[in-house]
């Protein structure tokens, strides 16, 4: 099975919607999209920033999205106990959160004071890995403590058929997404990868003993539908200038 994350255009939080930038950006990325066979199901956050980066794509492909509202940005606040900032739950200082072992632990992150500020993130966080994990049952592939059964029914005549989705949704709610699949803190994630606008990150399920499966990073935040459009890599959520070759 194969998953790809799409993060919205470059946004406009103000209107919950695109720049003029996020909307060149669209249209650059469904062009890309429209190039993709067989995707089984395109999916989407409620939010308008996704939706309008997803409308182009579906477009192009005359298809419709499913949308769940789990898939929505993880915008639970909390209070940076260095700079005083009321927002998202990462963007932290790095002397910060690297001197709390917990923030590296993929079951300790949220028992942190800073995470527990907030008593919301976690049911927040068990929603989203809930959810995610009853898509993919859909599909075939049921959790088992750090790794996925799967379902034989799926194979035919010797051949695995193996279904693509598309996820049109956020920074912060992929590296949430991210950190269950892969079985690590979404901490280092979220402080650790850039996912620029209209980016593409794509995970796998590789499935080496029959019936198992463990899914693995095969790209992350790729955006050449910019690069070879002409246009330049928006820095939304970014703290320095990204490289643009």
């Amino acid at each position: 099975m194969r998953i790809i994350f799409i993060r919205h255009g470059d946004p406009d939080y103000v209107n919950d919607s695109l720049t003029e930038k996020g909307i060149r950006e669209a249209e650059l990325l469904a062009k890309r999209v429209a190039k993709w066979d067989n995707i089984t199901q395109f999916y989407c956050s409620p939010l308008g920033r996704a939706k309008k980066t997803a409308s182009y794509s579906l477009e192009a492909v005359g298809r419709e999205a499913v949308t769940f509202d789990w898939m929505k940005e993880f915008a639970y606040f909390i209070d940076d106990p260095v700079t005083g900032r009321h927002g998202v739950p990462w963007d932290l200082m790095p002397a910060y959160w690297t001197e709390i072992p917990e923030m590296y632990d993929r079951d300790g992150w949220h028992t942190t004071e800073l995470y527990r500020s907030n008593e919301t993130i976690l049911p927040a966080y068990q929603e989203v890995c809930d959810g995610l994990d009853s898509l993919l049952s859909s599909y075939g592939y049921t959790r088992h403590n750090n790794y996925y059964h799967t379902n034989t029914m799926k194979k035919d005549s010797g051949t695995e058929t193996e279904d693509t989705i598309v996820i049109f949704c956020h920074l912060g709610v992929t590296c949430m997404m991210l950190s269950h699949l892969l079985n690590i803190s979404p901490v280092l994630l979220l402080h650790g990868f850039f996912l620029a606008p209209t980016s593409v990150t794509v995970v796998a399920s590789e499935e080496r003993m029959e019936n198992d499966a463990i899914f693995r990073v095969q790209v992350m935040g790729d955006v050449t539908h910019l690069l070879t459009g002409g246009e330049p890599v928006s820095k939304a959520g970014y703290f320095t200038d990204p490289f643009q070759g």
